[in-house]
Protein backbone atom coordinates (compact mmCIF):
# COMPACT_ATOMS: atom_id res chain seq x y z
CA UNK A 1 0.00 0.00 0.00
CA UNK A 2 1.25 3.34 -0.57
CA UNK A 3 2.50 5.37 2.23
CA UNK A 4 0.70 8.45 2.93
CA UNK A 5 2.45 11.67 3.86
CA UNK A 6 1.57 13.30 6.88
CA UNK A 7 2.52 16.70 7.79
CA UNK A 8 5.12 17.01 11.00
CA UNK A 9 3.91 18.59 13.62
CA UNK A 10 5.93 19.69 17.15
CA UNK A 11 4.35 19.55 20.19
CA UNK A 12 5.34 22.04 22.83
CA UNK A 13 7.52 21.12 25.22
CA UNK A 14 5.70 20.70 29.12
CA UNK A 15 7.21 20.51 32.66
CA UNK A 16 4.20 18.04 33.81
CA UNK A 17 5.18 15.38 35.85
CA UNK A 18 5.06 12.18 34.43
CA UNK A 19 2.53 9.17 35.70
CA UNK A 20 4.27 5.81 36.22
CA UNK A 21 2.42 2.89 35.45
CA UNK A 22 0.28 1.27 38.22
CA UNK A 23 1.88 -1.76 39.58
CA UNK A 24 -1.62 -3.41 38.78
CA UNK A 25 -1.93 -5.97 36.28
CA UNK A 26 -3.97 -4.06 33.86
CA UNK A 27 -7.35 -6.02 32.94
CA UNK A 28 -6.83 -5.96 29.53
CA UNK A 29 -3.58 -7.49 29.08
CA UNK A 30 -4.71 -10.85 29.68
CA UNK A 31 -4.80 -14.11 27.80
CA UNK A 32 -7.98 -13.94 25.51
CA UNK A 33 -9.87 -16.93 23.32
CA UNK A 34 -12.52 -16.39 21.17
CA UNK A 35 -14.76 -19.88 21.32
CA UNK A 36 -16.92 -21.08 18.75
CA UNK A 37 -18.77 -24.76 18.55
CA UNK A 38 -18.52 -25.62 15.01
CA UNK A 39 -19.09 -28.49 12.76
CA UNK A 40 -16.43 -27.78 10.77
CA UNK A 41 -14.08 -25.30 10.27
CA UNK A 42 -10.79 -24.95 8.18
CA UNK A 43 -7.59 -22.81 7.64
CA UNK A 44 -6.12 -22.49 4.03
CA UNK A 45 -2.56 -20.55 3.28
CA UNK A 46 -2.16 -19.55 -0.03
CA UNK A 47 -4.82 -22.24 -1.46
CA UNK A 48 -2.97 -24.94 0.88
CA UNK A 49 -5.18 -26.27 3.50
CA UNK A 50 -3.10 -26.02 6.53
CA UNK A 51 -5.77 -27.13 9.33
CA UNK A 52 -9.53 -28.66 8.98
CA UNK A 53 -11.87 -30.20 12.06
CA UNK A 54 -15.36 -31.60 12.00
CA UNK A 55 -17.18 -31.33 15.08
CA UNK A 56 -15.46 -29.46 17.42
CA UNK A 57 -14.25 -25.93 18.51
CA UNK A 58 -12.97 -22.90 16.56
CA UNK A 59 -10.53 -21.28 19.02
CA UNK A 60 -8.77 -17.84 18.26
CA UNK A 61 -6.08 -17.07 20.83
CA UNK A 62 -5.06 -13.75 21.90
CA UNK A 63 -1.48 -14.14 23.57
CA UNK A 64 -0.95 -10.71 25.76
CA UNK A 65 2.74 -8.96 26.58
CA UNK A 66 2.34 -10.23 30.05
CA UNK A 67 0.71 -14.11 29.52
CA UNK A 68 2.81 -16.83 31.31
CA UNK A 69 2.52 -20.82 32.59
CA UNK A 70 -0.17 -19.53 34.55
CA UNK A 71 -2.56 -18.29 31.91
CA UNK A 72 -1.91 -21.13 29.54
CA UNK A 73 -2.96 -24.02 31.67
CA UNK A 74 -6.27 -21.79 32.74
CA UNK A 75 -6.90 -21.42 28.85
CA UNK A 76 -6.21 -25.35 28.27
CA UNK A 77 -7.93 -26.94 30.79
CA UNK A 78 -11.21 -24.22 30.12
CA UNK A 79 -11.05 -25.59 26.49
CA UNK A 80 -10.97 -28.85 27.33
CA UNK A 81 -13.72 -28.91 30.29
CA UNK A 82 -16.17 -25.96 28.90
CA UNK A 83 -19.70 -27.50 28.52
CA UNK A 84 -20.61 -25.49 25.48
CA UNK A 85 -22.47 -28.92 23.32
CA UNK A 86 -26.09 -29.15 24.22
CA UNK A 87 -27.84 -31.78 25.92
CA UNK A 88 -31.37 -33.39 24.65
CA UNK A 89 -32.86 -30.09 26.32
CA UNK A 90 -30.64 -28.47 24.59
CA UNK A 91 -28.92 -27.39 27.48
CA UNK A 92 -24.89 -26.79 27.28
CA UNK A 93 -24.05 -29.82 29.13
CA UNK A 94 -21.10 -31.36 27.29
CA UNK A 95 -17.37 -30.81 26.82
CA UNK A 96 -15.60 -31.15 23.32
CA UNK A 97 -13.82 -34.03 25.40
CA UNK A 98 -17.18 -35.79 26.20
CA UNK A 99 -18.74 -35.29 22.37
CA UNK A 100 -15.88 -36.64 21.24
CA UNK A 101 -14.97 -33.44 19.15
CA UNK A 102 -11.64 -31.29 18.01
CA UNK A 103 -9.71 -28.36 18.36
CA UNK A 104 -8.87 -25.58 15.74
CA UNK A 105 -6.75 -23.29 17.11
CA UNK A 106 -5.78 -20.00 15.17
CA UNK A 107 -3.61 -17.41 16.96
CA UNK A 108 -4.92 -13.65 16.32
CA UNK A 109 -3.12 -10.94 17.83
CA UNK A 110 -5.93 -8.55 16.48
CA UNK A 111 -7.89 -9.54 19.62
CA UNK A 112 -5.96 -7.13 21.42
CA UNK A 113 -6.97 -4.39 19.24
CA UNK A 114 -8.01 -1.14 21.07
CA UNK A 115 -9.66 1.00 19.30
CA UNK A 116 -10.18 3.50 22.64
CA UNK A 117 -8.76 6.28 20.86
CA UNK A 118 -8.82 7.19 17.00
CA UNK A 119 -10.08 5.54 14.04
CA UNK A 120 -7.35 2.75 13.97
CA UNK A 121 -6.99 -0.38 16.65
CA UNK A 122 -3.76 0.27 18.49
CA UNK A 123 -1.94 -3.52 19.35
CA UNK A 124 0.29 -2.70 22.10
CA UNK A 125 -1.21 -5.30 24.28
CA UNK A 126 -0.51 -8.00 22.62
CA UNK A 127 2.24 -10.04 22.53
CA UNK A 128 5.61 -9.76 20.31
CA UNK A 129 5.76 -12.56 18.08
CA UNK A 130 8.44 -13.97 20.11
CA UNK A 131 7.02 -14.47 23.33
CA UNK A 132 3.34 -15.31 21.22
CA UNK A 133 4.34 -18.16 19.26
CA UNK A 134 6.10 -20.37 22.33
CA UNK A 135 3.27 -19.68 24.37
CA UNK A 136 0.81 -20.71 21.94
CA UNK A 137 2.82 -23.74 21.10
CA UNK A 138 2.87 -24.95 24.61
CA UNK A 139 -0.96 -24.04 24.86
CA UNK A 140 -1.19 -26.73 21.84
CA UNK A 141 0.85 -29.18 23.37
CA UNK A 142 -1.08 -29.23 26.79
CA UNK A 143 -4.33 -29.74 24.55
CA UNK A 144 -3.05 -32.61 22.86
CA UNK A 145 -1.79 -34.09 26.08
CA UNK A 146 -5.11 -34.07 27.37
CA UNK A 147 -6.37 -36.67 24.53
CA UNK A 148 -7.82 -33.86 22.18
CA UNK A 149 -7.48 -33.84 18.27
CA UNK A 150 -6.04 -30.18 17.56
CA UNK A 151 -5.51 -28.96 14.50
CA UNK A 152 -3.77 -25.54 13.91
CA UNK A 153 -3.35 -22.72 11.31
CA UNK A 154 0.27 -21.13 10.87
CA UNK A 155 1.79 -18.46 13.62
CA UNK A 156 2.21 -14.89 11.88
CA UNK A 157 0.52 -16.23 8.49
CA UNK A 158 -1.90 -14.44 6.46
CA UNK A 159 -4.93 -17.25 6.63
CA UNK A 160 -8.49 -17.57 5.70
CA UNK A 161 -10.65 -19.68 7.98
CA UNK A 162 -13.74 -21.24 7.00
CA UNK A 163 -16.18 -22.56 9.81
CA UNK A 164 -19.81 -23.79 9.88
CA UNK A 165 -21.14 -22.25 13.29
CA UNK A 166 -23.18 -24.51 15.09
CA UNK A 167 -25.79 -22.81 16.95
CA UNK A 168 -24.07 -20.35 17.01
CA UNK A 169 -22.58 -20.49 19.98
CA UNK A 170 -19.86 -18.32 20.59
CA UNK A 171 -17.73 -17.75 24.13
CA UNK A 172 -14.93 -15.65 24.77
CA UNK A 173 -12.73 -16.58 27.55
CA UNK A 174 -10.72 -14.20 28.98
CA UNK A 175 -7.92 -15.15 31.64
CA UNK A 176 -8.45 -12.27 33.88
CA UNK A 177 -11.75 -13.60 34.72
CA UNK A 178 -10.21 -16.73 36.59
CA UNK A 179 -8.05 -14.41 39.20
CA UNK A 180 -11.59 -13.33 40.01
CA UNK A 181 -13.19 -16.10 41.04
CA UNK A 182 -13.23 -18.38 43.96
CA UNK A 183 -10.15 -21.19 43.72
CA UNK A 184 -12.63 -23.88 44.92
CA UNK A 185 -15.44 -22.27 42.33
CA UNK A 186 -13.04 -23.07 39.08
Amino acid sequence: LPQASLPQTSLPQTSLPQKSLPQKRRSWLVVRAVVQRVSSASVTIDDDSVGAIELGLLVYVGVAIEDGDDEIDWLSSKLTTLRIFPDDQGRFAYSVVDVGGQLLVVSQFTLYGDTRRGRRPSFTGAASPEIAAPLLAQLIERLRSNGVVVATGRFGAHMQVDAVNDGPATIILDSDNHRRVNPDDR
